[in-house]
This record gives C-alpha cells, sequence and structure tokens, in this order.
C-alpha cells in the first residue's frame, strides 16, 4: 500500500515538505498515548537473537535512523514506535542555520535514490539540547553529529565541534564528527592531516574534560565514500592515535555512476541503493586495515535485511538507514528485521553478533 501511494502520489509532491509533515505527524502521534501505543505495538519488530552490546551500550538490534532525519530532536517519541533500535540527531552546529537555498532535496525514484544539499540546517546547539531534556522518556541511545557553522574558517573549525559536545555531552550517548558531508564549503578538508589530529585532539580533550571520572563517551568519525585509499589510511591511522571509538562508513558520494533518473546531474550527495556496493567496500576495507578492532556502524544503500546481512558480514557491528526508510515507508524496521531474521535460520545462525566480519 505504501509503496503504491509512494509512487502515484508522495513521489511527486516536494520531497522536503513530505519530511516535514512526516516528522510533524510523527511529533503528534508519538506524544499521544493510544497512538503510541498503537503505532508502537503495529510495528513492533523481532529481536531475538539481535541484540548487540558495543561503545559501551546495548542495543536491541543493529538497526538505527540515520542523521537528518530528525535534525532538532523534535520527534524522537513518534521515531521510537517505528522499532529503530537507536537515533541519530543532527548534524548539530553551535549556532542556528538555514542551511542551502531551497530546492535541495532530489528523489531519483528509478535509482531507488536522493540526492540532498541540505546544508546542516539545523535549530543550534542550545535549542537542540532544550529538545533533547524534553524527551528524557526516550530510553534508546542517542547519538549526536557533531558539526561546524557554515562561517566558521576550517582553522577554527575544531572550535565549533567542541562547543557542540560540551553543550550536548550530558543529553547524548555517543557521537559522530560529520567531516564527510560535501554540502558544505570544503568540509571534507577536515578528514586530511592538516586538519584531522587537531580536530580529534580538541574533541576528545573536551570529552575526557566532560567526563570527570566516568568513562569518556565514545566519539566516532564519518567518512567520505570517495576516499582513496591513502587518504583513508591516514584517516584510520589518525583515529586509532587519537583512541577514537569507531568509524561511520560511509556518508553521501558525489558518484553519479549509472544512475537513470533525470534528477542525477543535480549537485549534493547521493544516498541509497546506488551507494550500497562502495559503502560495503569501505566498511570491508576498515575491518581488515584495523583487524576488527574498531567498531562500525554501516550506511548506505540498506533497503532490507539481505543488505543489513552483506554490511554486518563486510565488518558492521551496526547499521543505519535513512534512504531505504524513506522509499519503504513505517513498516520498512519490521520488514527488514523479519527478512534478517529468516536469513539467519536458513544459515544456522542463532545470534546476529556472529556474522561481523565473516566474509573476512
Amino acid at each position: 500500500m505504501y509503496a503504491l501511494m509512494y509512487r502515484y502520489l508522495l513521489k511527486w509532491i516536494d520531497p522536503e515538505l513530505i519530511h516535514s509533515l512526516s516528522t510533524h505527524f510523527l511529533k503528534v502521534s508519538g506524544s499521544l498515548a493510544p497512538t503510541h501505543y498503537l503505532m508502537a505495538h503495529l510495528l513492533k519488530p523481532p529481536v531475538e537473537g539481535m541484540g548487540i552490546k558495543t561503545l559501551g551500550l546495548a542495543f536491541e538490534h543493529p538497526l538505527g535512523v540515520a542523521g537528518g532525519f530528525d535534525k532538532d530532536a523534535c520527534c524522537l517519541s513518534g521515531i521510537d514506535t517505528l522499532g529503530f533500535s537507536f537515533v541519530e540527531v543532527g548534524t548539530v552546529t553551535p549556532l542556528p542555520q538555514p542551511g542551502n537555498p531551497r530546492k535541495r532535496l532530489f528523489r531519483l525514484y528509478e535509482d531507488e535514490a536522493i540526492i540532498n544539499r541540505m546544508g546542516f540546517p539545523n535549530a543550534g546547539m542550545k535549542q537542540i539540547a532544550h529538545n533533547l531534556r524534553a524527551a528524557s522518556s526516550f530510553r534508546k541511545p542517542i547519538v549526536i553529529s557533531l558539526g561546524k557553522n557554515k562561517v566558521t574558517d576550517l582553522a577554527l573549525a575544531y572550535e565549533d565541534y567542541v562547543k557542540v559536545v560540551q553543550t550536548l555531552y550530558e543529553v547524548g550517548d555517543f557521537f559522530i564528527i560529520n567531516i564527510s558531508s560535501p554540502n558544505t564549503p570544503d568540509l571534507r578538508k577536515l578528514q586530511t592531516r592538516a586538519y584531522l589530529g587537531d580536530l580529534l585532539s580538541h574533541t576528545q580533550q573536551a570529552i575526557r574534560e566532560l567526563a570527570g571520572t566516568d568513562s569518556p563517551k565514545p566519539l566516532l568519525v564519518k567518512v567520505s565514500p570517495d576516499l582513496a585509499d591513502s587518504d583513508l589510511d591516514a584517516l584510520l591511522d589518525l583515529s586509532i592515535q587519537h583512541q577514537i571509538g569507531g568509524i561511520v562508513a560511509t556518508n553521501t558520494t558525489l558518484s553519479r555512476d549509472g544512475l537513470q533518473s533525470t534528477a542525477r546531474n543535480e549537485e549534493g550527495g547521493l544516498s541509497g541503493r546506488p551507494l550500497h556496493q562502495r559503502s560495503t567496500e569501505v566498511i570491508r576495507y576498515i575491518y581488515r586495515r584495523t583487524e576488527g578492532q574498531m567498531p562500525i556502524i554501516g550506511v548506505g544503500g540498506i533497503f532490507g535485511g539481505d543488505d543489513i546481512w552483506e554490511k554486518m558480514m563486510a565488518g558492521a557491528t551496526l547499521v543505519q538507514a535513512y534512504t531505504g526508510f524513506i522509499y519503504r515507508g513505517p513498516w520498512f524496521v519490521k520488514t527488514a528485521l523479519t527478512q534478517l531474521q529468516q536469513k539467519m535460520r536458513t544459515e544456522g545462525i542463532e545470534h546476529i553478533g556472529e556474522i561481523i566480519g565473516r566474509a573476512n
């Protein structure tokens, strides 16, 4: 039903408008006890044999929602009903910013993909901290994506990341440094040795100071799928040196290989089905390069249980979805985990953790 509605109605409506309406619906429905209970009951996914312990946290299953869906932490109660095991908020910047001019979000229906050039639109760290405190009933792990304001010079970018983590430390469970979005000018330069060492050093130092006598909350780095192996090696070396907790692989891509949609030449980052193979290759490379010692969150082209299986076989400990969720609708998590459980039974796997990195 959702597929038919998407094909004949939703795909003709401005995608950013649909996104706004969807998050508003989740905010309202999640705040009302009867609708929250009904949706959670209808959409509850199977979780037997799915639990994952990593990053010092317990996850009910490996599938979370990626950053960009709930940028301002305004509909966590509604997302809770959809069955995801964790939620990424943001990307968050110190000051509120509107992002890039519209139109900036494009569906590539024929390719099961999305191109976005959003540019980190968000309400700013103080408002998002307020929203997260107001959502204290949300009990699943929250990961916060850290970013810099567009106007901040690269040489001072680390100050923005430190400010955001200082403001949101108490309301997040772990954090992701977003230095790989293609939609903020020069942001990807922060992945290079010229900037990355200082950025990781300052941010980790801030986290250690905030933690006090407690264990510091994990800090991860989100990487681009467009990095050459040598650049990825340098990034991994610095991540290990600065005791980074894990890698998120990957962000969106600038590649347009093999696309059919008429919107294929729009500027911005591409996500969805065309990214699946490349993101899996990067996961496998990182797993081998770090000998499986660094947790990896796999992102890119996850539409069902087979895609989760492939990412975890390559080395992902957890996975995130965004575009697949948009195309598949509210039953996405339940359907994907049902498929994953069937795959486990077929392969004789009792616990999903058994397959992590097995393809290597």
